[in-house]
């Protein structure tokens, strides 16, 4: 039976889901006004109460919402604007959590396994806590997941396929289907301790070659599905960092290696990390990239890899043909020739830095007010020709592609992103990705179901 801690928390999350849900209801009521009566629907109103509400849920709907804030046209501008406001940080749960979190999962004697442990959580977030502890006289982290996260996410998973469905009566534009799958197979994944320990060995040995990146270390007798042991790293966060006002050469130096953080991986092995928020990485002293956090990694089909490189090459060289290959690489169906061209609307801009071999501004390229003003031409000129249904690959690789493009606008930086690339690309082969990529995998001990899907 559950206990008077594990019980509050339950009917809390209740309590919120039931506030998520009047949301909801409040919408499509609103919806139906709209539809059947000529009603307007008060899209800034129902945004930001939506954001209350997730706000406080404080649970896998919000690190879902944070996604979908980031995703271009994945939801309107309202929705976006006030979803992206959500804060990673959640309050933590107390000691009586930690020590039967513990003793579930690491035994009666759990505290007898560290030099020591503090009671005090270090960080907490949407679906865990982490907490300092000393082992054989080095610092370790310890994430605990909190209780009952199975039944939130499936309670999660259905408010999500509520929203997108009330999202689809209003704007028709993006077909949601394959989003809501992808989003879902990976929040169930994020839930298993054990699998985030293998993908961090996997980027362990995919970045082993790389000298400007620090990746922390499983520790397997003090891992399990619901707590996930690993050495500490330290270093400040990107914006405690620019506080200090470093040179320009650093802050490019930092975009460089944050670049080959996240793009060695995907472009050698066809392995992305979905999840660029400023808190899953840090910055050392001596500039490297500390990546923390490894529940949100996805496995690329060597295709999909080079229907990137595909559609880079075919918006240099203005190769129509090109570019219908390299959205069908992707797993678009259906695309005419005008929907080609209105992607590539898109296409221009995320791919723009990389399209000129000199050292430029990232922000003169990627500017705030563009990028959106230039979202919002897609998306009209999408919901003109009847909406199009992105594919489940496209949607980490786009939150990559724009994430890390806010974190290099942030650091202001000036770089060759042509030569960066290239260096990448060059030598890329189907083949050759997929026989680096199988190995890895079989390595590590992944499934290698993971690349079919």
């Amino acid at each position: 039976m559950a206990n008077h801690e594990e019980r509050s928390s339950i009917g809390g999350r209740l309590r919120r889901y039931a506030q998520v849900t009047g949301t909801m209801s409040s919408l499509a009521a609103r919806l139906a006004g709209e539809r059947y009566l000529g009603l307007e629907l008060d899209r800034s109103k129902h945004a930001i109460q939506l954001r209350e509400a997730l706000g406080s849920l404080k649970g896998p709907l919000m690190k879902v919402a944070q996604i979908l804030s980031t995703i271009p046209d994945a939801l309107p501008k309202e929705y976006a604007d006030e979803l992206a406001a959500l804060q990673a940080d959640a309050p933590a749960m107390g000691w009586l959590f930690v020590k039967r979190r513990m003793r579930s999962e690491l035994g009666n004697e759990w505290e007898k396994k560290f030099e020591s442990f503090d009671k005090n959580a270090y960080s907490a977030a949407s679906l865990g806590q982490v907490h300092q502890a000393k082992l054989d006289n080095e610092k370790v982290a310890v994430k605990l997941q909190y209780p009952d996260m199975d039944s939130a996410i499936n309670a999660d998973l259905n408010q999500l396929k509520l929203v997108f469905s009330l999202y689809e009566r209003i704007d028709s534009a993006i077909s949601t289907k394959d989003i809501f799958t992808e989003l879902s197979d990976r929040l169930r994944e994020e839930l298993d301790y054990n699998r985030e320990a293998l993908n961090m060995k996997l980027y362990r040995l995919m970045l082993a070659g790389e000298n400007k990146v620090v990746l922390p270390k499983p520790i397997d007798d003090l891992t399990t599905s619901r707590v996930l042991t690993m050495s500490w790293v330290d270093g400040l966060k990107l914006m405690k960092y620019l506080e200090r006002e470093p040179s320009q050469d650093d802050r490019n130096m930092v975009a460089i290696n944050m670049f080959r953080t996240w793009y060695v991986p995907f472009y050698y092995y066809g392995v992305i990390h979905g999840d660029p928020h400023l808190g899953n990485y840090s910055i050392t002293k001596d500039l490297k990239i500390n990546l923390m956090d490894f529940g949100s990694i996805r496995v690329f089909r060597p295709e999909f890899v080079g229907g990137v490189i595909d559609l880079y090459k075919a918006l240099r060289d203005g190769n129509i043909e090109l570019a219908v290959h390299a959205y069908s690489q992707w797993g678009f169906k259906g695309l005419d020739k005008e929907a080609i061209e209105i992607l590539n609307i898109w296409a221009r801009f995320i791919y723009g830095p990389l399209l000129e071999d000199k050292i430029r501004p990232i922000q003169e390229m990627r500017g705030g007010n563009y990028g959106r003003e230039l979202a919002g031409k897609v998306h009209e000129e999408l919901k003109r020709i009847g909406g199009i249904k992105p594919p489940r690959e496209f949607v980490l690789m786009d939150r990559a592609a724009v994430g890390l493009g806010s974190v290099f606008m942030h650091l202001k930086a000036e770089v060759n992103w042509h030569q960066l690339f290239h260096g990448l690309i060059d030598d890329f082969t189907l083949d050759s990705l997929g026989k680096r990529q199988k190995s890895a995998i079989k390595q590590i001990g992944l499934p290698e179901s993971l690349i079919a899907k």
